[in-house]
């Protein structure tokens, strides 16, 4: 069977920077958000972005209350003066709800000024990075306000660090302090089967901001109907995760409770680099599961990779309360916890 992808969004909400590259071509000028530090309780955490456009319009989010409201009023003199400015925030807790911040705390926001002529390609670039998956990191220089593209090589240790960790940063460098903003690829979660926890899955993973792919290939199953504007993939899991292309920033979750869909999902999982493999089954199915495997040649360690019954143990019951479960394990994986 032919790999069928349908273009669809990964995710459900628009990406600030997209946001960003389209305010700045209708108005010519916008301000871009972000936080750069933190410290105690914050809602939004560092890297969380908002841009501001002429006449107060703001998408994004980089706290809440009080907070947002001054940062949208400051929006407007960056946007007029044209220089960077960062702001700081702190907050005892009496007034933390009032200010967004839960439990008392101190943010900084970096808030830099854009214009079409400038940075227009500069936020081409990384919105063509972030759809090609590679990881890219914008420093920007807190004196001077300049931005500099960078992928890490020949950089120093402290902004090499930044990227490989994924990690946004204020660093003081021997030239002056600097913001490293680190643009990783989203954790993307591969579903192998149109199922009813697959549904709840998928949902679920785009609620939270992750990428996701839906791959089945049984049409009637992976449909629009079922899974709105996720991703879909109608093709056999081999040829299909081949085309969507398996990276160490992806999970795979097999889910379809077909024997020979799942072990071709598992086994194409299995040479890849992804950083999750998880197959839905009882303990028994699961056994089952790796005689065949091993049969099919796929060796001790391999196997060892695949978490099954997949999930966090916590008793779910059902597929919203098992899509749930899932999705903790694979954040728990992905955040090393």
């Amino acid at each position: 069977m032919n790999v069928i992808a349908s273009q669809k969004p990964g995710n459900a909400q628009r990406d600030v920077l997209e946001v960003a590259r389209s305010w700045l071509e209708q108005h010519g000028r916008a301000v871009l958000a972000t936080v750069a530090s933190t410290w105690g309780s914050a809602p939004v955490p560092v890297g969380g972005q908002m841009v501001v456009a002429p006449g107060e319009r703001f998408h994004g989010s980089v706290s809440g209350g009080c907070v947002e409201a001054e940062v949208i009023a400051e929006a407007a003199e960056v946007m007029a003066g044209g220089a960077p400015k960062l702001l700081a925030f702190g907050v005892d807790e009496e007034a933390a709800w009032r200010a967004g911040l839960p439990c008392g705390g101190r943010i900084e926001i970096l808030l830099e000024p854009l214009e079409r002529e400038r940075d227009a390609g500069t936020l081409d670039r990384i919105l063509t990075a972030r759809r090609a998956r590679e990881p890219l990191a914008v420093v920007t220089d807190l004196a001077t306000g300049t931005r500099r593209l960078s992928s890490g090589e020949g950089e120093p240790a402290e902004i090499t660090s930044c990227l490989a960790a994924g990690e946004s940063r204020l660093l003081d460098m021997s030239g002056g302090r600097v913001f490293v903003q680190a643009f990783m690829p989203p954790v993307r979660i591969v579903i192998a089967g149109a199922t009813h926890i697959g549904q709840r899955l998928a949902a679920l993973a785009r609620q939270t901001g992750y990428d996701v792919v839906v791959v089945d290939p049984r049409a009637a199953f992976a449909s629009e109907e079922r899974f709105g504007d996720t991703e879909l993939v109608t093709g056999w899991p081999d040829a299909s995760l081949a085309a969507v292309g398996i990276d160490e920033r992806t999970a795979v979750v097999a889910l379809t409770h077909a024997s020979h869909i799942d072990d071709e999902a598992l086994t194409a999982a299995l040479r890849s680099p992804c950083l999750y493999i998880g197959a839905l089954g009882s303990k028994r199915t699961h056994a089952k599961r790796i005689d065949r495997l091993k049969t099919a040649g796929v060796g001790e360690a391999e196997l060892a990779r695949i978490h099954a019954p997949v999930g966090l143990a916590i008793g779910a019951k059902g597929p919203a309360e098992i899509a749930v479960s899932i999705l903790a394990e694979i954040i728990q994986v992905a955040r090393g916890a």
